[in-house]
């Protein structure tokens, strides 16, 4: 079985995974029974159908969007326990989650669980509020559906990079631009986005909002422009690197 690192134990030189500290002192009373919604950051409590992510149920962030997931994860930072973890993420940038707003001294790090992914998240789900999980292939339903059991038992939000069987809720960043470089120079400054969130219940109908995803001051904000002003974000206007699709 894999265990786990904080990774405040080794951000300047990344270690194997060790045991920093137990799921079970984590999370011992703690976190059963947890219900209602896990808060997010305002700018994504708009496109979400609930205004928050629903406790116990699974998300898919469609083609692993990176910047989606972080936001999306942000927001544990402002529960009771304010405990996140990130399983199956090595390329996982932990500036980028830290700017984005997640709390490293309260995130926990399974580099590499392997084909023990599923019993990693078990474990988890009763010590943390979220976790963000890149499987390492094609997940079958039978196993989702076991997952599935284990996240209403223990109200843990689990964010999937990728296709989800039975996922409640789906979001996808379906097009995008960046702002900042030139012709060949300059430095990124932000990116805005369309994000599209769809699901079952309240969820069926869809909703689409644009985001900086961040901002040039690396918050998720909505995009706010003057009335009757409206611009393509796939267009391709602009400098060179504005016309990179983001998926």
């Amino acid at each position: 079985m894999p265990v786990f690192e904080s990774v405040f134990e080794s951000t300047a030189e990344r270690q194997p995974l060790r045991p920093v500290v137990s799921a079970a002192a984590l999370g011992a009373g703690a976190v059963g029974g947890r219900r209602g919604l896990l808060p997010v950051l305002p700018a994504l409590g708009a496109v979400l159908p609930e205004g928050g992510l629903r406790r116990g149920t699974t998300v898919s962030v469609g083609a692993g969007d990176t910047g989606l997931l972080l936001a999306l994860a942000a927001g544990a930072r402002e529960s009771d326990g304010g405990w996140a973890a990130a399983v199956g993420l090595p390329d996982l940038g932990l500036a980028a989650a830290a700017g984005y707003g997640l709390d490293l001294r309260r995130l926990l790090v399974a580099d590499d669980p392997g084909p023990h992914w599923a019993e990693v998240v078990s474990v988890l789900a009763g010590a943390v509020e979220l976790i963000m999980l890149r499987p390492d292939g094609p997940v079958a339903p039978k196993p989702a559906a076991r997952l599935a059991a284990v996240l209403r038992r223990s109200g843990c939000v689990l964010l999937v990079a990728g296709p989800w069987p039975g996922a409640g809720l789906r979001l996808e960043v379906r097009s995008g631009r960046w702002f900042g470089l030139g012709d060949g120079h300059g430095q990124l400054t932000g990116r805005q986005v369309e994000v599209v969130a769809e699901g079952r219940g309240s969820a069926v109908r869809g909703r689409t909002a644009r985001l900086w995803l961040p901002d040039e001051h690396g918050e998720v904000r909505s995009v706010v422009e003057p009335a009757g002003v409206g611009e393509d974000v796939t267009s391709g206007a602009g400098t060179g690197l504005d016309r990179m699709a983001v998926v």
